[in-house]
């Protein structure tokens, strides 16, 4: 009984050996931790082929995710809302980047991207919802509270637009960056009788609870495909996020290296293929409020977004 133990013990170790060999990135995935970099976490990962769409990718995270990914080897678009930040960005990286114009305040800006990336006729084996904006004062647009429109709406459009080219690939992904922040969200989560945003205040907490829930909601309608949804909390990482807030960053802020890191791994590591429906942060399944998990609310958020945004789909 005992040698068969230890002959099932060294046949199992094994089949793990060659399967480390065969995913490198599957292999590394439980020693990964909040210090890890992006380029840490993608160790080994051979990207050629594959083709993937960051937001916001001119600075910060964005910038970091793109650079990274293009450096394994894949064809990265970045987009920006400008053609001249984009185009540095770009070019600026080793690896193929292809900039993109994508104003997500600007529904017609999204449709124009979401239209040049489609006439690319590829499937996208990932796309990262990075970009976002913090706000210290109301704004709005179209008569929606900006960073619910910029943060949410804008993104939710371009995925719905390209949803299609995602699940043609041979595992889509969708990573939505959101934020342990969202547990500061408006007492009763989304607004959605005051989405001008006139009524309450925490705006951006409000924004990242939306995106929590998109991402929840998509992994639920993807169920039964190849492709998969998942949020993810960089952690409290130092870019120009909060550039309109005063730059207000605690001491213990992480790089934008650290931040890219968890990110890059969703969108492309084999150690997080057919994960779908989390909330991540560190490599890891990370604490959220009940509001972020509340599958009636992230149903109806969904199909509130889908009415508001009807006309550009």
């Amino acid at each position: 009984m005992t040698l068969d133990i230890r002959r099932r013990r060294l046949l199992q170790a094994g089949a793990l050996a060659a399967l480390s060999t065969a995913l490198p990135g599957l292999a590394r995935s439980r020693d990964l931790d909040a210090g890890t970099t992006a380029e840490q976490a993608t160790a080994g990962l051979d990207l050629r082929g594959r083709t993937i769409v960051v937001t916001g990718c001119n600075s910060g995270i964005g910038r970091e995710t793109m650079r990274v990914l293009a450096l394994r080897g894949a064809h990265v678009i970045g987009t920006a809302r400008s053609r001249a930040t984009g185009e540095a960005a770009c070019a600026a990286i080793e690896g193929r980047a292809t900039p993109v114009v994508l104003d997500l305040a600007d529904f017609d800006s999204v449709v124009t991207a979401s239209d040049t990336i489609r006439a690319l006729d590829i499937p996208l084996d990932a796309v990262v919802c990075n970009a976002g904006v913090v706000l210290d004062t109301l704004e709005q647009v179209r008569g929606l509270e900006k960073t619910f429109v910029v943060n949410h709406l804008g993104h939710y459009l371009l995925v719905r637009r390209l949803l299609d080219r995602v699940t043609a690939a041979p595992q889509g992904r969708v990573v939505v960056l959101g934020s342990a922040d969202e547990r500061n969200a408006p007492p009763g989560g989304i607004q959605f009788d005051d989405l001008s945003g006139g009524s309450w205040e925490a705006r951006y907490a409000h924004s990242k609870l939306a995106n929590g829930l998109f991402s929840l909601e998509l992994a639920r309608r993807l169920a039964g495909t190849r492709a998969t949804s998942n949020c993810v909390s960089p952690g409290h990482t130092r870019t120009n996020i909060l550039r309109n807030v005063g730059n207000g960053y605690r001491s213990d802020a992480r790089s934008v290296q650290q931040g890219a890191a968890t990110p890059c791994w969703l969108a492309a590591s084999p150690g997080a293929a057919g994960r779908t429906g989390g909330f991540w942060r560190d490599f890891a399944p990370a604490a959220q409020s009940d509001a972020q998990r509340d599958p009636a609310m992230a149903a109806r958020l969904w199909t509130v977004s889908e009415t508001l945004v009807r006309d550009w789909l």
